[in-house]
């Protein structure tokens, strides 16, 4: 692909995430404002599109298939892979003191935290999916050795990164609007989307030392990102007059996604 090897390829898509979400962050240098409301249903429900069809395209199906070929019932590891992955994410939700952005009322377990570190806990906790997503599919794509499935996995990457264009702006705006300055709004921004990354890694790893739970590691991902998407994403984009908007804005995410993998893939 492009006449890079695997392992470049899975380099620039895993770091494209992260620059993506920092390019985001930056656009507290040029506006005053925070996003208005129409910019705020649109980018929140391109990245539920994105996310839901990332989970189905690059996720399930690869799930089903990957069982399948290591002589599985195709829709078991899928299905308990997915409920795992959502239940996870419902348990460290609901552990880990976070505050969602325009709320006032941490949620978690009570700490004595800084406002801001917990609003970006808030936008860090929900991009870990992401990562570990990321990961898994490069990590499934190189044991493949398919020319395929790396692009399919570069598909993946690209997608996660255009909806963290819109998502680190989502941080750094709202951050400057608490008050904060340019620079530590930008900072925090850029510091939320360090875990995909990380997460990313952590799933290349366990694709090449696990390869008999892959199938049960794809669909945990899909899991965790669809309570991400049910959750925050759907109700932020929907809420308000003319949610409509919100309503176009995932189906528009959903075939970019779509498109990204079926075209790649």
């Amino acid at each position: 692909m492009f006449g890079l090897s695997d392992g470049t390829i899975t380099a620039i898509g895993i770091s494209f995430i992260t620059v993506m979400t920092t390019a985001g962050s930056a656009m507290v240098f040029f506006f005053k404002h925070s996003m208005s409301d129409l910019f705020k249903r649109l980018s929140l429900g391109f990245a539920a599109g994105v996310m839901i069809a990332a989970s189905v395209w690059s996720l399930l199906n690869p799930a089903i298939e990957e069982a399948e070929l290591l002589g599985m019932i195709g829709w078991i590891p899928a299905a308990v892979g997915f409920v795992g992955g959502g239940l996870f994410l419902l348990l460290v939700d609901t552990l880990l003191p976070h505050l969602h952005i325009g709320e006032d009322k941490p949620e978690g377990l009570h700490a004595s935290w800084k406002r801001t570190t917990m609003l970006v806990f808030a936008v860090a906790l929900h991009n870990v999916p992401e990562g570990l997503a990321v990961g898994l599919a490069f990590g499934l794509a190189l044991q493949s050795n398919s020319a395929i499935a790396i692009a399919s996995a570069f598909g993946l990457a690209i997608g996660i990164g255009l909806q963290n264009f819109p998502e680190g702006a989502a941080i750094s705006l709202p951050l400057r609007q608490e008050k904060m300055s340019r620079g530590k709004s930008f900072f925090y921004g850029a510091l939320s989307g360090v875990v995909e990354p990380v997460f990313a890694v952590i799933g290349l790893l366990l694709a090449s030392q696990l390869v008999t739970v892959m199938p049960w590691l794809l669909a945990f991902a899909a899991g965790a990102m669809i309570y991400v998407v049910v959750e925050e994403l759907i109700p932020e984009a929907l809420l308000g007059k003319h949610s409509n908007i919100g309503t176009m804005a995932v189906m528009f995410g959903f075939v970019v996604m779509m498109i990204l993998d079926v075209a790649l893939g």
